[in-house]
Protein backbone atom coordinates (compact mmCIF):
# COMPACT_ATOMS: atom_id res chain seq x y z
CA UNK A 1 0.00 0.00 0.00
CA UNK A 2 1.28 3.59 -0.51
CA UNK A 3 2.98 5.29 2.41
CA UNK A 4 0.22 7.88 2.34
CA UNK A 5 -2.77 8.63 0.22
CA UNK A 6 -2.26 12.17 -1.13
CA UNK A 7 -5.13 13.79 -2.90
CA UNK A 8 -3.00 16.04 -5.21
CA UNK A 9 -1.38 14.76 -8.39
CA UNK A 10 1.98 16.43 -7.69
CA UNK A 11 2.52 14.10 -4.65
CA UNK A 12 2.56 11.08 -6.96
CA UNK A 13 5.45 12.43 -9.22
CA UNK A 14 8.86 10.71 -9.37
CA UNK A 15 11.57 11.85 -6.99
CA UNK A 16 13.65 14.62 -8.70
CA UNK A 17 16.82 13.02 -7.35
CA UNK A 18 16.05 9.76 -9.14
CA UNK A 19 15.14 11.62 -12.30
CA UNK A 20 18.40 13.56 -12.20
CA UNK A 21 20.39 10.36 -11.59
CA UNK A 22 18.75 8.62 -14.55
CA UNK A 23 19.45 11.57 -16.92
CA UNK A 24 23.08 11.83 -15.81
CA UNK A 25 22.67 15.08 -13.81
CA UNK A 26 24.97 16.21 -11.04
CA UNK A 27 23.19 14.45 -8.10
CA UNK A 28 25.50 12.55 -5.72
CA UNK A 29 25.13 8.72 -5.57
CA UNK A 30 24.83 8.62 -1.77
CA UNK A 31 21.66 10.13 -0.36
CA UNK A 32 22.20 12.67 2.28
CA UNK A 33 25.10 14.31 0.38
CA UNK A 34 25.24 17.97 -0.65
CA UNK A 35 22.01 19.43 -1.78
CA UNK A 36 21.52 20.01 -5.48
CA UNK A 37 21.65 23.69 -6.45
CA UNK A 38 21.64 25.55 -9.71
CA UNK A 39 25.26 26.63 -9.27
CA UNK A 40 26.53 23.01 -9.22
CA UNK A 41 24.73 22.07 -12.50
CA UNK A 42 26.83 22.13 -15.80
CA UNK A 43 26.46 25.16 -17.95
CA UNK A 44 24.17 24.81 -20.97
CA UNK A 45 22.36 26.85 -23.35
CA UNK A 46 19.08 28.25 -22.37
CA UNK A 47 17.46 26.28 -25.10
CA UNK A 48 18.99 23.02 -23.81
CA UNK A 49 18.30 23.83 -20.13
CA UNK A 50 14.61 24.23 -20.75
CA UNK A 51 13.22 21.14 -22.38
CA UNK A 52 9.72 21.04 -23.74
CA UNK A 53 7.07 19.29 -21.58
CA UNK A 54 6.50 16.68 -24.22
CA UNK A 55 10.03 15.27 -23.84
CA UNK A 56 9.94 14.95 -19.91
CA UNK A 57 9.62 11.31 -18.65
CA UNK A 58 6.27 10.38 -17.07
CA UNK A 59 6.39 10.11 -13.23
CA UNK A 60 5.99 6.65 -11.77
CA UNK A 61 3.41 6.12 -9.01
CA UNK A 62 4.40 5.40 -5.43
CA UNK A 63 4.77 1.67 -4.74
CA UNK A 64 2.23 -0.13 -2.60
CA UNK A 65 3.92 -0.69 0.78
CA UNK A 66 3.07 -3.52 3.12
CA UNK A 67 1.71 -2.31 6.44
CA UNK A 68 4.78 -3.43 8.49
CA UNK A 69 7.09 -1.57 6.06
CA UNK A 70 5.02 1.59 6.28
CA UNK A 71 5.04 1.49 10.07
CA UNK A 72 8.83 0.91 10.11
CA UNK A 73 9.44 3.91 7.78
CA UNK A 74 7.35 6.16 10.07
CA UNK A 75 9.16 4.81 13.16
CA UNK A 76 12.64 5.46 11.64
CA UNK A 77 11.63 8.98 10.61
CA UNK A 78 10.09 9.76 14.02
CA UNK A 79 13.27 8.53 15.76
CA UNK A 80 15.65 10.89 13.91
CA UNK A 81 13.23 13.81 13.48
CA UNK A 82 14.22 15.64 16.70
CA UNK A 83 17.90 15.51 15.62
CA UNK A 84 17.33 17.76 12.58
CA UNK A 85 18.00 21.48 12.86
CA UNK A 86 14.84 23.49 13.40
CA UNK A 87 15.15 25.21 9.96
CA UNK A 88 15.40 21.81 8.19
CA UNK A 89 12.21 20.45 9.78
CA UNK A 90 9.11 21.11 7.64
CA UNK A 91 6.56 23.38 9.21
CA UNK A 92 3.88 20.63 9.50
CA UNK A 93 6.34 18.43 11.44
CA UNK A 94 7.77 20.97 13.87
CA UNK A 95 5.01 20.34 16.39
CA UNK A 96 5.32 16.56 15.88
CA UNK A 97 9.08 16.75 16.60
CA UNK A 98 8.25 17.99 20.12
CA UNK A 99 6.11 14.94 20.97
CA UNK A 100 7.31 12.22 23.29
CA UNK A 101 9.01 9.29 21.47
CA UNK A 102 6.11 6.88 22.08
CA UNK A 103 3.55 9.41 20.79
CA UNK A 104 5.57 10.78 17.87
CA UNK A 105 5.21 7.76 15.58
CA UNK A 106 1.62 7.07 16.69
CA UNK A 107 0.12 10.56 16.47
CA UNK A 108 2.38 12.08 13.80
CA UNK A 109 2.26 9.16 11.33
CA UNK A 110 -0.06 10.87 8.76
CA UNK A 111 2.01 14.10 8.69
CA UNK A 112 5.36 12.23 8.49
CA UNK A 113 4.11 10.04 5.63
CA UNK A 114 2.84 13.07 3.73
CA UNK A 115 6.17 14.90 4.03
CA UNK A 116 8.24 11.86 3.02
CA UNK A 117 6.10 11.46 -0.10
CA UNK A 118 5.90 15.12 -1.12
CA UNK A 119 9.25 16.55 0.06
CA UNK A 120 12.31 14.76 -1.51
CA UNK A 121 14.75 17.12 0.21
CA UNK A 122 13.29 16.28 3.63
CA UNK A 123 13.48 12.60 2.75
CA UNK A 124 17.20 13.01 1.81
CA UNK A 125 17.96 14.58 5.18
CA UNK A 126 16.10 11.87 7.04
CA UNK A 127 17.79 9.15 4.94
CA UNK A 128 21.28 10.48 5.69
CA UNK A 129 20.71 10.23 9.45
CA UNK A 130 18.95 6.85 9.24
CA UNK A 131 21.76 5.33 7.12
CA UNK A 132 24.35 6.68 9.53
CA UNK A 133 22.60 4.73 12.33
CA UNK A 134 22.15 1.46 10.38
CA UNK A 135 25.82 0.97 9.41
CA UNK A 136 26.59 -2.03 7.16
CA UNK A 137 22.94 -2.75 6.46
CA UNK A 138 22.47 0.79 5.12
CA UNK A 139 25.55 0.50 2.94
CA UNK A 140 24.31 -2.79 1.49
CA UNK A 141 20.92 -1.27 0.73
CA UNK A 142 22.62 1.69 -1.07
CA UNK A 143 24.38 -0.83 -3.30
CA UNK A 144 20.97 -2.33 -4.17
CA UNK A 145 21.48 -5.62 -2.37
CA UNK A 146 19.75 -7.12 0.64
CA UNK A 147 21.65 -9.42 3.04
CA UNK A 148 20.00 -12.81 3.40
CA UNK A 149 19.97 -12.57 7.21
CA UNK A 150 18.52 -9.05 7.25
CA UNK A 151 14.93 -8.30 8.22
CA UNK A 152 13.00 -7.82 4.96
CA UNK A 153 10.88 -5.12 6.60
CA UNK A 154 14.00 -3.18 7.63
CA UNK A 155 15.51 -3.58 4.12
CA UNK A 156 12.33 -2.34 2.44
CA UNK A 157 12.10 0.68 4.77
CA UNK A 158 15.73 1.67 4.09
CA UNK A 159 15.26 1.11 0.33
CA UNK A 160 12.18 3.37 0.32
CA UNK A 161 14.07 6.15 2.09
CA UNK A 162 17.40 5.86 0.20
CA UNK A 163 15.85 4.82 -3.14
CA UNK A 164 18.96 3.23 -4.75
CA UNK A 165 18.80 1.52 -8.14
CA UNK A 166 16.24 -1.30 -8.00
CA UNK A 167 14.64 -0.04 -4.78
CA UNK A 168 11.22 -0.95 -6.06
CA UNK A 169 12.35 -4.56 -6.47
CA UNK A 170 13.62 -4.58 -2.87
CA UNK A 171 10.23 -3.32 -1.68
CA UNK A 172 8.43 -5.95 -3.77
CA UNK A 173 10.72 -8.67 -2.41
CA UNK A 174 10.11 -7.45 1.16
CA UNK A 175 6.36 -7.42 0.55
CA UNK A 176 6.55 -10.96 -0.78
CA UNK A 177 8.55 -12.03 2.29
CA UNK A 178 6.10 -10.29 4.64
CA UNK A 179 3.18 -11.91 2.88
CA UNK A 180 4.93 -15.27 3.01
CA UNK A 181 5.48 -14.85 6.75
CA UNK A 182 1.85 -13.81 7.18
CA UNK A 183 0.75 -16.81 5.12
CA UNK A 184 3.03 -19.05 7.17
CA UNK A 185 1.57 -17.60 10.36
CA UNK A 186 -1.94 -18.14 9.01
CA UNK A 187 -1.07 -21.70 8.04
CA UNK A 188 0.50 -22.32 11.45
CA UNK A 189 -2.59 -20.87 13.11
CA UNK A 190 -4.82 -23.06 10.94
CA UNK A 191 -2.71 -26.10 11.81
CA UNK A 192 -2.84 -25.22 15.49
CA UNK A 193 -6.62 -24.75 15.31
CA UNK A 194 -6.95 -28.06 13.44
CA UNK A 195 -4.87 -29.79 16.11
CA UNK A 196 -7.00 -28.18 18.83
CA UNK A 197 -10.18 -29.26 17.06
CA UNK A 198 -8.75 -32.78 16.70
CA UNK A 199 -7.86 -32.80 20.42
CA UNK A 200 -11.32 -31.54 21.34
CA UNK A 201 -12.90 -34.10 19.02
CA UNK A 202 -10.89 -36.88 20.69
CA UNK A 203 -11.86 -35.56 24.11
CA UNK A 204 -15.52 -35.33 23.06
CA UNK A 205 -15.29 -38.86 21.69
CA UNK A 206 -13.90 -40.13 25.01
CA UNK A 207 -16.59 -38.23 26.92
CA UNK A 208 -19.22 -39.64 24.58
CA UNK A 209 -17.93 -43.16 25.23
CA UNK A 210 -18.11 -42.58 28.99
CA UNK A 211 -21.61 -41.13 28.68
CA UNK A 212 -22.62 -44.08 26.50
CA UNK A 213 -21.37 -46.49 29.17
CA UNK A 214 -23.31 -44.56 31.81
CA UNK A 215 -26.43 -44.62 29.63
CA UNK A 216 -26.07 -48.37 29.10
CA UNK A 217 -25.72 -48.90 32.85
CA UNK A 218 -28.71 -46.64 33.45
CA UNK A 219 -30.70 -48.53 30.82
CA UNK A 220 -29.88 -51.83 32.52
CA UNK A 221 -30.92 -50.41 35.87
CA UNK A 222 -34.15 -49.04 34.41
CA UNK A 223 -34.91 -52.40 32.82
CA UNK A 224 -34.32 -54.12 36.15
CA UNK A 225 -36.59 -51.63 37.92
CA UNK A 226 -39.17 -52.11 35.18
CA UNK A 227 -39.10 -55.85 35.80
CA UNK A 228 -39.56 -55.29 39.52
CA UNK A 229 -42.43 -52.89 38.86
CA UNK A 230 -44.10 -55.42 36.58
CA UNK A 231 -43.78 -58.10 39.26
CA UNK A 232 -45.20 -55.70 41.86
CA UNK A 233 -48.00 -54.84 39.46
CA UNK A 234 -48.89 -58.54 39.05
CA UNK A 235 -48.88 -58.96 42.84
CA UNK A 236 -51.06 -55.88 43.25
CA UNK A 237 -53.53 -57.25 40.67
CA UNK A 238 -53.71 -60.54 42.58
CA UNK A 239 -54.20 -58.66 45.85
CA UNK A 240 -56.90 -56.53 44.21
CA UNK A 241 -58.78 -59.60 42.99
CA UNK A 242 -58.55 -61.19 46.44
CA UNK A 243 -59.72 -57.94 48.07
CA UNK A 244 -62.65 -57.70 45.67
CA UNK A 245 -63.61 -61.30 46.47
CA UNK A 246 -63.46 -60.56 50.20
CA UNK A 247 -65.50 -57.41 49.63
CA UNK A 248 -68.21 -59.41 47.88
CA UNK A 249 -68.31 -61.89 50.76
CA UNK A 250 -68.44 -59.04 53.27
CA UNK A 251 -71.30 -57.45 51.32
CA UNK A 252 -73.23 -60.69 51.44
CA UNK A 253 -72.58 -61.08 55.16
CA UNK A 254 -73.62 -57.44 55.71
CA UNK A 255 -76.91 -58.04 53.92
CA UNK A 256 -77.49 -61.13 56.09
CA UNK A 257 -76.66 -59.25 59.28
CA UNK A 258 -78.94 -56.38 58.25
CA UNK A 259 -81.81 -58.83 57.90
CA UNK A 260 -81.02 -60.24 61.32
CA UNK A 261 -80.78 -56.74 62.78
CA UNK A 262 -84.14 -55.83 61.29
CA UNK A 263 -85.73 -58.87 62.87
CA UNK A 264 -83.97 -58.13 66.18
CA UNK A 265 -85.22 -54.53 66.02
CA UNK A 266 -88.76 -55.67 65.48
CA UNK A 267 -88.46 -58.06 68.42
CA UNK A 268 -86.91 -55.30 70.54
CA UNK A 269 -89.76 -52.92 69.71
CA UNK A 270 -92.28 -55.51 70.77
CA UNK A 271 -90.36 -56.15 73.99
CA UNK A 272 -90.10 -52.39 74.58
CA UNK A 273 -93.85 -52.04 74.35
CA UNK A 274 -94.31 -54.86 76.85
CA UNK A 275 -91.75 -53.25 79.19
CA UNK A 276 -93.47 -49.87 78.94
CA UNK A 277 -96.72 -51.48 79.91
CA UNK A 278 -95.04 -53.12 82.89
CA UNK A 279 -93.37 -49.80 83.75
CA UNK A 280 -96.71 -48.06 83.86
CA UNK A 281 -97.96 -50.74 86.21
CA UNK A 282 -94.80 -50.40 88.33
CA UNK A 283 -95.15 -46.60 88.47
CA UNK A 284 -98.68 -46.96 89.70
CA UNK A 285 -97.52 -49.39 92.38
CA UNK A 286 -94.62 -47.07 93.24
CA UNK A 287 -97.04 -44.19 93.74
CA UNK A 288 -98.89 -46.21 96.28
CA UNK A 289 -95.59 -47.25 97.91
CA UNK A 290 -94.38 -43.65 98.04
CA UNK A 291 -97.49 -42.56 99.77
CA UNK A 292 -97.01 -45.31 102.37
CA UNK A 293 -93.29 -44.48 102.70
CA UNK A 294 -94.05 -40.80 103.18
CA UNK A 295 -96.19 -41.59 106.12
CA UNK A 296 -93.52 -43.92 107.54
CA UNK A 297 -90.78 -41.33 106.93
CA UNK A 298 -92.73 -38.69 108.81
CA UNK A 299 -92.70 -40.95 111.82
CA UNK A 300 -88.97 -41.67 111.38
CA UNK A 301 -88.15 -37.95 110.98
CA UNK A 302 -89.94 -37.19 114.20
CA UNK A 303 -88.02 -39.91 116.00
CA UNK A 304 -84.68 -38.73 114.48
CA UNK A 305 -85.35 -35.07 115.42
CA UNK A 306 -86.10 -36.13 118.95
CA UNK A 307 -82.88 -38.19 119.09
CA UNK A 308 -80.70 -35.35 117.74
CA UNK A 309 -82.29 -32.87 120.09
CA UNK A 310 -81.56 -35.22 122.98
CA UNK A 311 -77.90 -35.63 121.82
CA UNK A 312 -77.47 -31.87 121.42
CA UNK A 313 -78.80 -31.13 124.88
CA UNK A 314 -76.56 -33.88 126.26
CA UNK A 315 -73.51 -32.38 124.51
CA UNK A 316 -74.31 -28.92 125.89
CA UNK A 317 -74.69 -30.33 129.34
CA UNK A 318 -71.42 -32.31 129.03
CA UNK A 319 -69.52 -29.22 127.82
CA UNK A 320 -70.94 -27.21 130.75
CA UNK A 321 -70.07 -29.98 133.19
CA UNK A 322 -66.48 -30.34 131.86
CA UNK A 323 -66.06 -26.53 131.65
CA UNK A 324 -64.39 -26.75 128.17
CA UNK A 325 -63.46 -23.35 126.73
CA UNK A 326 -63.11 -22.68 122.97
CA UNK A 327 -59.54 -23.40 121.73
CA UNK A 328 -57.34 -20.99 119.73
CA UNK A 329 -55.12 -23.67 118.17
CA UNK A 330 -55.86 -26.88 116.34
CA UNK A 331 -53.75 -30.07 116.74
CA UNK A 332 -51.99 -29.50 113.42
CA UNK A 333 -50.89 -26.05 114.63
CA UNK A 334 -49.01 -27.63 117.51
CA UNK A 335 -47.23 -30.00 115.12
CA UNK A 336 -46.36 -27.14 112.77
CA UNK A 337 -44.96 -24.98 115.62
CA UNK A 338 -42.97 -27.47 117.65
CA UNK A 339 -42.64 -30.62 115.50
CA UNK A 340 -42.95 -32.44 118.82
CA UNK A 341 -43.64 -36.15 119.02
CA UNK A 342 -47.21 -36.26 120.21
CA UNK A 343 -48.89 -39.60 119.78
CA UNK A 344 -52.61 -39.53 120.28
CA UNK A 345 -54.42 -42.54 121.57
CA UNK A 346 -56.50 -44.22 118.95
CA UNK A 347 -59.64 -46.06 119.81
CA UNK A 348 -60.00 -49.63 118.88
CA UNK A 349 -62.56 -48.86 116.23
CA UNK A 350 -60.72 -46.04 114.42
CA UNK A 351 -58.96 -48.30 111.96
CA UNK A 352 -62.27 -49.44 110.68
CA UNK A 353 -63.18 -45.97 109.36
CA UNK A 354 -60.11 -45.70 107.02
CA UNK A 355 -60.84 -46.73 103.47
CA UNK A 356 -58.31 -47.15 100.63
CA UNK A 357 -59.97 -45.56 97.59
CA UNK A 358 -58.99 -43.18 94.75
CA UNK A 359 -62.54 -42.34 93.73
CA UNK A 360 -62.63 -38.56 92.88
CA UNK A 361 -66.18 -38.30 94.25
CA UNK A 362 -64.94 -39.73 97.53
CA UNK A 363 -62.89 -36.56 98.18
CA UNK A 364 -66.02 -34.39 97.94
CA UNK A 365 -67.87 -36.72 100.31
CA UNK A 366 -65.06 -36.62 102.90
CA UNK A 367 -64.64 -32.84 102.66
CA UNK A 368 -68.39 -32.49 103.30
CA UNK A 369 -67.95 -34.07 106.76
CA UNK A 370 -68.02 -31.55 109.65
CA UNK A 371 -64.62 -30.24 110.82
CA UNK A 372 -62.69 -32.27 108.18
CA UNK A 373 -58.89 -31.76 107.92
CA UNK A 374 -57.27 -32.11 104.44
CA UNK A 375 -53.53 -33.00 104.48
CA UNK A 376 -51.72 -32.92 101.08
CA UNK A 377 -48.37 -34.50 100.15
CA UNK A 378 -47.21 -31.43 98.09
CA UNK A 379 -44.53 -32.64 95.67
CA UNK A 380 -46.25 -36.03 95.23
CA UNK A 381 -49.26 -34.18 93.78
CA UNK A 382 -47.42 -31.47 91.77
CA UNK A 383 -44.95 -33.81 90.07
CA UNK A 384 -47.83 -36.06 89.03
CA UNK A 385 -50.04 -33.24 87.78
CA UNK A 386 -47.73 -30.53 86.38
CA UNK A 387 -44.16 -31.81 86.66
CA UNK A 388 -43.03 -29.88 83.56
CA UNK A 389 -43.05 -26.64 85.61
CA UNK A 390 -40.30 -25.46 87.95
CA UNK A 391 -40.63 -26.34 91.66
CA UNK A 392 -41.54 -22.77 92.53
CA UNK A 393 -44.33 -22.71 89.92
CA UNK A 394 -45.57 -26.14 91.12
CA UNK A 395 -45.81 -24.97 94.74
CA UNK A 396 -47.52 -21.72 93.74
CA UNK A 397 -50.13 -23.47 91.58
CA UNK A 398 -50.95 -26.11 94.23
CA UNK A 399 -51.23 -23.62 97.11
CA UNK A 400 -53.47 -21.36 95.06
CA UNK A 401 -55.81 -24.27 94.21
CA UNK A 402 -55.96 -25.43 97.82
CA UNK A 403 -56.93 -21.90 98.84
CA UNK A 404 -59.99 -22.20 96.60
CA UNK A 405 -60.98 -25.52 98.21
CA UNK A 406 -60.57 -24.06 101.71
CA UNK A 407 -62.75 -21.09 100.77
CA UNK A 408 -65.47 -23.34 99.31
CA UNK A 409 -65.62 -25.98 102.06
CA UNK A 410 -64.43 -24.06 105.15
CA UNK A 411 -62.28 -27.08 106.08
CA UNK A 412 -58.77 -26.98 107.54
CA UNK A 413 -56.13 -27.56 104.80
CA UNK A 414 -52.44 -28.41 105.37
CA UNK A 415 -49.90 -28.95 102.56
CA UNK A 416 -46.49 -30.49 103.33
CA UNK A 417 -43.33 -30.16 101.18
CA UNK A 418 -39.92 -31.75 101.50
CA UNK A 419 -37.26 -29.22 102.47
CA UNK A 420 -34.58 -28.64 105.09
CA UNK A 421 -35.57 -25.00 105.41
CA UNK A 422 -38.33 -22.69 104.19
CA UNK A 423 -38.10 -21.98 100.50
CA UNK A 424 -37.68 -18.40 99.27
CA UNK A 425 -40.09 -16.84 96.83
CA UNK A 426 -43.32 -18.40 98.19
CA UNK A 427 -46.42 -16.23 97.87
CA UNK A 428 -48.45 -15.49 101.03
CA UNK A 429 -50.55 -18.53 102.02
CA UNK A 430 -54.28 -18.19 101.26
CA UNK A 431 -56.74 -18.00 104.15
CA UNK A 432 -57.37 -21.45 105.62
CA UNK A 433 -54.24 -23.09 104.07
CA UNK A 434 -51.25 -24.05 106.24
CA UNK A 435 -47.90 -24.62 104.39
CA UNK A 436 -45.27 -26.77 106.15
CA UNK A 437 -41.74 -27.85 105.14
CA UNK A 438 -40.03 -30.86 106.69
CA UNK A 439 -36.96 -30.24 108.82
CA UNK A 440 -33.44 -31.34 107.95
CA UNK A 441 -33.19 -35.10 108.40
CA UNK A 442 -36.97 -35.56 108.26
CA UNK A 443 -39.14 -36.32 105.20
CA UNK A 444 -42.56 -34.98 104.32
CA UNK A 445 -44.00 -38.50 104.82
CA UNK A 446 -42.92 -38.53 108.48
CA UNK A 447 -44.36 -35.05 109.03
CA UNK A 448 -47.68 -36.14 107.48
CA UNK A 449 -47.88 -39.15 109.82
CA UNK A 450 -47.09 -36.87 112.77
CA UNK A 451 -49.97 -34.55 111.75
CA UNK A 452 -52.37 -37.51 111.55
CA UNK A 453 -51.31 -38.85 114.97
CA UNK A 454 -51.86 -35.43 116.52
CA UNK A 455 -55.54 -35.34 115.52
CA UNK A 456 -58.14 -36.53 118.07
CA UNK A 457 -59.91 -39.80 117.56
CA UNK A 458 -63.13 -39.38 115.62
CA UNK A 459 -62.14 -36.29 113.55
CA UNK A 460 -62.21 -36.96 109.78
CA UNK A 461 -58.63 -36.52 108.39
CA UNK A 462 -58.14 -36.85 104.59
CA UNK A 463 -54.56 -37.48 103.36
CA UNK A 464 -53.91 -36.99 99.60
CA UNK A 465 -50.83 -38.92 98.38
CA UNK A 466 -50.13 -41.59 95.78
CA UNK A 467 -47.29 -42.96 97.91
CA UNK A 468 -48.35 -46.43 99.09
CA UNK A 469 -46.19 -46.23 102.22
CA UNK A 470 -47.80 -42.94 103.25
CA UNK A 471 -51.29 -44.33 102.60
CA UNK A 472 -50.65 -47.46 104.68
CA UNK A 473 -49.11 -45.40 107.52
CA UNK A 474 -51.99 -42.92 107.88
CA UNK A 475 -54.61 -45.64 107.45
CA UNK A 476 -53.34 -47.31 110.63
CA UNK A 477 -54.03 -44.06 112.50
CA UNK A 478 -57.61 -43.74 111.25
CA UNK A 479 -57.13 -41.25 108.37
CA UNK A 480 -58.70 -41.51 104.93
CA UNK A 481 -55.97 -41.93 102.24
CA UNK A 482 -56.81 -40.77 98.70
CA UNK A 483 -54.75 -40.77 95.47
CA UNK A 484 -53.26 -37.60 93.98
CA UNK A 485 -55.49 -37.93 90.89
CA UNK A 486 -58.63 -37.29 92.94
CA UNK A 487 -57.25 -33.91 94.12
CA UNK A 488 -55.94 -32.99 90.64
CA UNK A 489 -59.40 -33.59 89.14
CA UNK A 490 -61.00 -31.59 91.97
CA UNK A 491 -58.60 -28.66 91.26
CA UNK A 492 -59.23 -28.88 87.54
CA UNK A 493 -62.99 -28.79 88.11
CA UNK A 494 -62.79 -25.70 90.30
Amino acid sequence: MPLTEPHDDHLRQEDPVDAARETGGGVPDVPGGPEVTAADAPEADASEAVAPEAEAPAPEPEPVLPEPVRQRIVALTAAVLPGLPADEVPVPLRRVAKFAPNRRARLGAPAIAAQLTGDPLFRQRITARVLADTGDLGAAVLEGTAPAAADPVEVAALAYLARPRGWRDLIEASGAAVRAEADSAVVAELVREAEQRATRAEHDRAVARVEAEKLRDELARVREELGQLREESRQLHRSLRETQARERKATELLATERGRAARATADADAELRRIRARLAEAEAAAGVARASAKEARSVDDARLWLLLETIGQAAVGLRRELALDPVDKLPADFVADAFADQSGTTAAGTAARARDTDDPARLDQLLALPRAHLVVDGYNVTKRGFGEMSLEQQRKRLITGLGGIAAQTGDEVTVVFDGAERMHGLPPSPRGVRVLFSRKGETADELIRRLVRAEPSGRPVVVVSSDREVADGVRRHGAYPLGADSLLRRLARS
